[in-house]
Order: C-alpha cells, then structure tokens, then sequence
C-alpha cells in the first residue's frame, strides 16, 4: 500500500458527501492505487456492518476497532497480513477522513504470523515450467523469473520502461510505491521487440478508431498533455479490448488482467507435474534464490528485488541449494566411517 506523503498539507473531504464517497475523495486526493481504494472500502464497509450497518464509525473508536480486528482472528481465521491490512483500512479511515486518530496502542487478537521459507524450484524445473507457457503469457513468465518482477509489476510494464541500450528495466511504482531498476535478459530483446511492434500496430488502430489514449497519473497528465496518447506510454501488455476507467469514465484500453498469467502458471505446474505450491511469485523466488546460488552479493539482490530491508531478502538463504550440496549428512559420514575401520 502507498504510504501517505507526510508535506501534503492535510485535506478535508466534503462534509456533504456520503461517507464511502469521503473515504474515495480522499484516497485519490493522496494517490493511492485504485486497487487499495478497492480494499480499503471493503474493509471499512466490512467494519462498519460488523456493528449493524447503522453506526456511523464516528460514533465508535479504538475499543470497537480493537474487537472487530480480534473477530477476524479468532472467528474469520485470517492470516496476520491480512489483518494487518484491515487495521491500515480503518486507521485510514478514522485519521485522514473522519479527521479523528485513533488513541492508544492496539492489542487485538493477533493472527499468527509463521515464517517460512519460500519455495522455489529447481532450474531443471524453471526451465520445464517456462516451455509449457505459450504466447505473451510465456514472455510475461520469463521476465517474473528472468528479471525478478512482482507479478502486477509485469503486468503494469509500460514501453518506455525498457531500456534497451541500457540493457535495463525501470520499475515504476513497484511495491509500496518505490521505483527501481533490474536487469534486462539479452536472451528475451527480441521477443520484447516483437512485443512492442505489436502494441504500436494496435495504438495505431485504437488511434484510427478515435481512441488510443491510457491511464497515465494525474499529475504527468497534467504537465504532459499528449502523454496519454504517445506510444512510450502504452501498456507493454494492453488488453485485447478497450473498457470504461472506473474514475475518469473514459474509454481506454487498459493493460491485461493478472488473472490470465496466473492460470497459465497454474496450468504449466499441472502439466509438469509439479508437486510443488505453485503461483507466480515461486518464479521471482526462485530467481532470487538462483542469483544467490551463483554468488550475487546479498545487497545486489536485495536493490534488484526491491526490498526496502536486507533482512528480507535473507530469507532466500535459507533455500539456496548450493551450501547443501556441499555438507555431507552425520549418517553417511558414520557409514563411511564404519566402513574404512572394517
């Protein structure tokens, strides 16, 4: 979630407006991702039919906060992230919409918090996988392992992101809204390329047609007028078909949905028979762990992530493979042992 910036001066919705209406003019107000304006609401409509639907939350506080978090522990079985989530969705809404921050540490119920390794796969295993994808799904999966994306920062790739004299990506607005740069694989230029005319020979369709133009952030709108319409801008990955913005209203073609990689992904698993937990982020793990295995230093990898933490990034050294193969197992040095001695 985009973390609220501390030298905007503080903003007062319209008193006038119903309050989910106040919550959505706010979180635009701050430029917070449609997507967690989608969550936030869910979970402050969630919060408030907890209590009946019929108590406006100015008339509750940290108390009622504070039983509905430990309700979703103990009765909705949540995992501690998501729990973390609905507490940001309501802290929100009582300290930027109602104007009214909560008072006093919060000690819910927690939902536990297990630490586990990620799982990864083996190269052999890489390899088998990205051969089952076929068509732009098999391109988006490539860049997930190759460069080491999040799976919503392949999807909202744009042309201008590639640098390919560089040999770079730049990542916009990655994961808590930080930008980035990672590697470019020499081995996926061309098919990029091939990517690329595509989308100019559908931007100049879309353009023939009286349309052409995408979702670009207010502010580079407005000090970029054409912006919308250039080709540097268009979705790397666009949609097959144009739809309605859901905040401008205008029609636009948007860049495809993440559902689509992720059955692919899913699909390539099942084929290969892998019995391993399986969705798109085991990609971006399983690079991190092979750059590691091939003695990329620690901080490389962590910049190359994206992880504001190193201690994050450690975690993949948990399942490196290297060291393991290295250190021979007390039973076999006992049998060994035992061995020699006869």
């Amino acid at each position: 979630m985009e973390s609220q910036n501390k030298n905007i001066q503080k903003f007062c919705p319209d008193p006038n407006l119903e309050l989910m209406d106040q919550v959505r003019e706010v979180l635009r107000y701050y430029h917070y991702a449609y997507r967690t304006e989608q969550i936030y609401g869910q979970w402050i409509l969630r919060y408030i039919y907890f209590f009946g639907g019929k108590t406006h939350p100015n008339m509750l506080g940290a108390k009622d906060v504070k039983r509905f978090l430990s309700h979703l522990a103990t009765e909705g079985k949540i995992s501690a992230s998501t729990q973390r989530q609905a507490l940001n969705a309501i802290v929100f809404l009582y300290r930027d919409v109602l104007d009214k921050p909560l008072a006093g540490e919060f000690t819910p119920v927690r939902s536990k918090r297990h630490q586990t390794p990620p799982t990864v796969l083996t190269q052999s295993e890489v390899q088998q996988m990205l051969g089952a994808i076929s068509g732009k799904h098999a391109l988006m999966a490539k860049l997930l392992y190759g460069c080491g994306l999040r799976l919503m920062e392949c999807i909202r790739l744009r042309i201008n992101n590639i640098d390919f004299g560089q040999g770079l990506i730049l990542v916009h607005g990655g994961k808590g809204g930080k930008d980035r740069t990672t590697m470019l694989p020499k081995n996926l230029q061309k098919e990029i390329e091939m990517q690329i005319a595509a989308v100019k020979k559908l931007h100049h369709q879309d353009l023939e047609e009286g349309f052409g133009d995408v979702y670009i952030p207010e502010a580079l709108a407005r000090k970029y007028t054409n912006a919308a319409r250039e080709v540097g801008w268009q979705w790397l990955f666009p949609s097959k078909n144009r739809s309605t913005d859901p905040r401008s209203g205008q029609v636009m073609r948007h860049h495809v949905l993440e559902s689509g990689l992720q059955k692919a992904v899913k699909r390539a698993a099942l084929q290969i028979g892998l019995n391993k937990k399986t969705g798109c982020n085991i990609l971006r793990h399983s690079f991190a762990t092979h750059m590691l295995e091939n003695g990329v230093n620690i901080r490389m990898l962590q910049k190359l992530l994206g992880h504001a933490n190193v201690k994050t990034t450690e975690i993949y050294t948990h399942v490196i493979a290297r060291d393991i193969r290295q250190l021979q197992s007390p039973l076999d040095r006992l049998f060994n042992t035992g061995t020699q001695e006869e």
